[in-house]
């Protein structure tokens, strides 16, 4: 494994760093300590003619303090007023360090149905990519002044993900405060161990970041389980390190072996599925039987009407579907040929029967492999 860390970090040429609330605020509001040392940190890894793209949080602890207000507020107006508030003041904060480094910073705050939408997703990337371009430092964080439960990221874990898939970055890294992954919550059990490298996302990973909850931020180590999942799965590393950490950032990319590392897949998803399997929400599920989730996921067959057994929800032609098999285990998200209604009435049929029970027949495949993201893992 350290040969797979020091060489991903030696090769790594655009980078996504993401900062979380726990490292950029404090009980009286913005930590600007912090703020000050990881811009630094990331204008020197500029120098070294590294890209940077910054996803960071801390608007809303930003609104609250200048607002006056006690604790984060509970309805979603109100915390969408001092989401806008506090994000003035966050960027300003940026700008004035990145600014002492001679470097520029643009603000970019985005909503998860912005790169739902394919035309919006590569508009997306190509600002970024200008901006970069330009030697601009690209801050980035969810739109909360507009952001509803149906359309946001759920957590900057997760957008910093998207990033770093929508920019085909090298590397993704979270500072967090806590120093990664641990067998158990370190701050309630003395005995837990830091794991210093994940190799799959299995049942076990999973409930050891479940019961580790906040203060870690929206997402919590459970969102930053997903978002490494994300990334993982499009052959991109990640690595959790702890934020507060003096020089964090240029310890990384010295070779210092700090938090935890997440080795990513060899076969690595191509953009656009990464695009499939991550920015569209699914509209339902089609449940295959074994012998169709072999054809996909052993030989890189497209869905066939035989191998469905049950569709659940209602969709339409090109909607993004999710297909599980077993005890709902997900294999991965495709675009349907057929809606919900006609799946229901070809499931179990072979191909040659479609346009008999139908009346027509577009398609052999009810999902086509190039519009198929395998996302399944080894969840044992």
């Amino acid at each position: 494994m350290d040969s797979i860390r020091t060489n991903c970090f030696k090769k790594a040429r655009r980078v996504v760093v993401k900062v979380g609330s726990g490292v950029l605020t404090t009980d009286s509001g913005l930590n600007l300590k912090a703020i000050r040392s990881i811009s630094r940190q990331i204008c020197e890894l500029i120098d070294k003619d590294l890209q940077v793209i910054l996803v960071s949080s801390g608007a809303m602890a930003s609104g609250i303090k200048k607002i006056g207000l006690l604790k984060r507020p509970d309805e979603i107006p109100k915390r969408q007023a001092v989401a806008a508030v506090g994000q003035a003041g966050l960027i300003r904060e940026y700008e004035k360090v990145f600014a002492k480094h001679n470097k520029k910073v643009a603000q970019i705050l985005l909503t998860s149905d912005g790169l739902s939408n394919r035309k919006r997703y590569l508009n997306a990337r190509n600002t970024l990519h200008t901006l970069l371009a330009w030697q601009v430092v690209p801050i980035i964080n969810e739109n909360d002044t507009v952001s509803v439960e149906e359309i946001k990221f759920g957590d900057n874990d997760n957008l910093a993900a998207m990033i770093t898939l929508l920019m085909d970055a090298d590397i993704l890294i979270i500072l967090a405060d806590i120093e990664g992954l641990y067998t158990k919550d370190p701050r309630t059990h003395p005995e837990a161990e830091l794991i210093s490298s994940v190799s799959a996302i299995k049942k076990a990973i999973l409930k050891m970041a479940d019961e580790i909850p906040g203060p870690l931020g929206t997402g919590g180590m459970l969102g930053k389980i997903e978002a490494a999942k994300k990334v993982m799965a499009a052959g991109i590393p990640m690595v959790i390190a702890k934020g507060e950490e003096a020089n964090i950032l240029l310890k990384l990319f010295s070779g210092v072996e700090a938090g935890t590392f997440f080795i990513p897949k060899k076969d690595k998803l191509a953009s656009r599925k990464c695009w499939i399997a991550f920015n569209l929400k699914p509209k339902g599920m089609i449940r295959v039987d074994d012998g169709a989730a072999a054809a996909i996921l052993k030989r890189g067959k497209s869905l066939l009407p035989s191998g469905i057994l049950d569709v659940e929800g209602e969709f339409n032609v090109g909607a993004a579907v999710q297909f599980i098999k077993d005890e709902n285990k997900i294999l991965g998200t495709g675009l349907v040929n057929y809606s919900a209604v006609d799946i229901r009435k070809i499931m179990g049929l072979k191909s040659g029967k479609i346009k008999e029970r139908l009346g027509y027949k577009p398609y052999d495949e009810v999902i086509h492999r190039d519009n198929l993201a395998l996302t399944v893992d080894d969840c044992g």
